[in-house]
């Protein structure tokens, strides 16, 4: 069993309060949950209204899986959102 953790880093520009940014989070962590069964949460950045920063992490049974879960995972954020993805961090352990 391995465990696929990932961070992202957005920037969006056009939100001009926390309530905004906060709208965009649950959002973006819902649907993650959802597609992924992920576990997933907003972890650095809460008072900083146009930076995101969303981890995640995933149980998957072998490194191949975590693979192609990373990268399914890393189109959906991309689709998924307006805002430019700054950095993207990943790990298997």
């Amino acid at each position: 069993m391995k465990i696929l953790a990932m961070t992202f880093r957005l920037r969006a520009p056009w939100v001009n309060s926390l309530k905004e940014k906060r709208m965009i989070v649950k959002s973006l962590v819902a649907r993650l949950q959802n597609r992924f069964h992920a576990s997933a949460a907003e972890i650095d950045e809460q008072d900083t209204h146009c930076i995101i920063v969303i981890g995640a992490a995933v149980i998957v049974p072998h490194n191949a899986l975590a693979d192609s879960i990373m990268e399914e995972i890393s189109r959906f954020v991309e689709d998924s959102t307006e805002a430019e993805i700054l950095d993207e961090t990943w790990e298997i352990r």
